[in-house]
């Protein structure tokens, strides 16, 4: 094992506060609509350019190892953020860098580290509470485009981001695809999607994105677990002849039957994946046959008598595309008749009429929207790969944005909620170090988010406004002009703090 270096208290703290000011201050300057981008190397292929927080702060690596612990704590915040809301990551480094400067200021000076911690705590409580209590539900189409204008920073990404909602619902799958041409399109096509995700990390195929995608494979439907290699390489044997990508949607696959398939994958010689099939006992049944008929394959059970070894290419099913990331799985234009899916739908709805049960009716309706909502794919046109990156990450942004919006509800943009948020903080409700940590809190609130957008002079009026212009920064009294946040990134970047 490597010796280690030991550093203490105060050159300890100072070390890791410079690693996470380092980060934030690469962070925040993309805050806001007028936000700049961040141009960032890349070791094969252009560059990319992008305002999105925690792209920025993924690329960050300190040569300094203590120094590089504190960039490691601030970027945590940034992940974290995007994996629960999808945005606002920037907001939330911002916040954790004030709350970190303030934090070591008190401890410097004294402070009880744990006590102060419960005080951020407490403090951070009140504000998510004020902040769910101040939401307002997003009412029409109109509303939905407003949000992904503002996240995606462009009116063509708000219409585009808001007609795909529409198209398919609130619950419906949106999915942002590179084109091969300068246009952008927007098109709705037959899927489904299902919360499994890959069996292995080794399937992924965009080491970036951590997605499997597979374009135009064959899919086996198979009801059982799948552990006995000798069997499943007869089939795999019959699959590779047709040299196409292999998706395996089954109840497991474990031991030599993974570790084959995980081989095969790495040697290049099978562009393959696998995921757990959707569901339950019967359901699950019922979930790989709707699956089956959306793909024109056929659901595999020895129960009909077949056998993985006996099963041949033909029983297989196909799709367009395929997209798998750790927790969900979608099919894109399966290869199944509309008056076989329709057959479905009708036969589905029938269950619906006839079941008791809340709890059946519920899952019912589940499969139901699988099986006739479809998906939205918006593609993504640009003249050169480095605007293409950068024009897909907005609409992903914008796409987050407005899901969350719809999810929770919306705020007052610009930092004001955050400020309202800390007029509401008391610190009289506590006493010594947690309420520091109160105030540690709320100075962060008031100052944190204002910083970046060069407010700090004019407090005492943003304090009293109910929003802050997108655009001309101008204080505003009424929701319908204001920068509008979605709750939940409110919430999320306060709550991860």
């Amino acid at each position: 094992m490597p010796a280690k270096n030991l550093i203490y208290e105060e050159n300890a703290r100072r070390a890791l506060e410079r690693g996470v000011n380092k980060v934030a201050d690469a962070v925040k300057v993309t805050l806001g609509p007028k936000g700049r981008n961040v141009v960032l190397d890349k070791k094969w292929g252009s560059p990319t350019i992008t305002k999105d927080g925690v792209t920025v702060a993924k690329e960050i690596e300190l040569e300094d190892p203590y120094e590089n612990m504190g960039a490691q704590l601030c970027k945590e915040v940034a992940s974290k953020t995007n994996d629960v809301a999808g945005d606002g990551t920037t907001t939330a480094t911002v916040l954790a860098q004030a709350i970190v400067n303030e934090g070591l200021r008190y401890v410097a000076a004294g402070g009880n580290p744990i006590a102060v911690k419960r005080g951020i705590d407490k403090a951070v409580e009140q504000v998510v509470s004020f902040i769910k209590s101040s939401a307002q539900p997003i009412k029409d189409k109109e509303q939905v485009e407003f949000v992904a204008t503002i996240s995606g920073n462009d009116n063509v990404i708000g219409k585009q981001v808001a007609e795909a909602m529409d198209k398919v619902g609130k619950d419906g799958v949106i999915t942002v695809e590179e084109s091969k041409g300068r246009d952008t399109q927007l098109d709705v096509v037959e899927g489904m999607q299902f919360d499994r995700g890959y069996l292995s990390p080794y399937f992924v195929t965009d080491p970036e994105r951590m997605e499997a995608v597979l374009e135009n494979p064959i899919i086996l439907i198979h009801e059982k677990k799948i552990s006995n290699a000798q069997e499943f390489l007869k089939f795999l044997e019959k699959a590779a002849a047709t040299r196409r990508p292999i998706l395996i949607i089954a109840e497991d696959i474990e031991g030599d039957a993974l570790a084959t398939i995980v081989l095969n994958k790495i040697r290049g010689v099978l562009q393959i994946a696998a995921v757990k099939a959707p569901g339950f006992g019967d359901r699950r049944k019922a979930m790989l046959e709707d699956i089956a008929i959306l793909t024109k394959g056929q659901f595999i059970s020895e129960d009909l008598g077949t056998k993985l070894e006996n099963v041949t290419v033909d029983m297989l099913g196909t799709a367009e595309r395929v997209v798998i990331t750790k927790e969900e799985t979608t099919l894109i234009s399966g290869a199944g008749s509309k008056e076989d899916v329709l057959g479905r739908i009708n036969l589905i709805k029938g269950q619906i009429d006839k079941t008791d049960s809340n709890y059946d009716r519920e899952k019912l309706q589940e499969r139901l929207a699988k099986l006739s909502g479809g998906v939205a794919v918006i593609k993504v046109g640009a003249s050169t790969e480095t605007e293409l990156k950068e024009k897909k990450h907005r609409y992903e942004d914008a796409l987050s944005a407005t899901r969350a919006a719809v999810e929770e509800g919306i705020v007052a943009g610009g930092g004001a909620t955050l400020l309202r948020a800390a007029a509401q903080l008391d610190p009289a409700s506590l006493q010594g170090d947690e309420q520091t940590g109160l105030l540690i809190v709320k100075r962060a609130l008031e100052e944190g988010s204002l910083m970046a957008l060069g407010l700090t002079k004019r407090l005492a009026a943003v304090r009293k406004c109910r929003g802050i212009g997108k655009r001309d920064m101008k204080l505003n009294d009424a929701l319908p002009v204001i920068a509008v946040d979605p709750e939940t990134y409110e919430v999320r970047a306060d709550g991860e703090l």
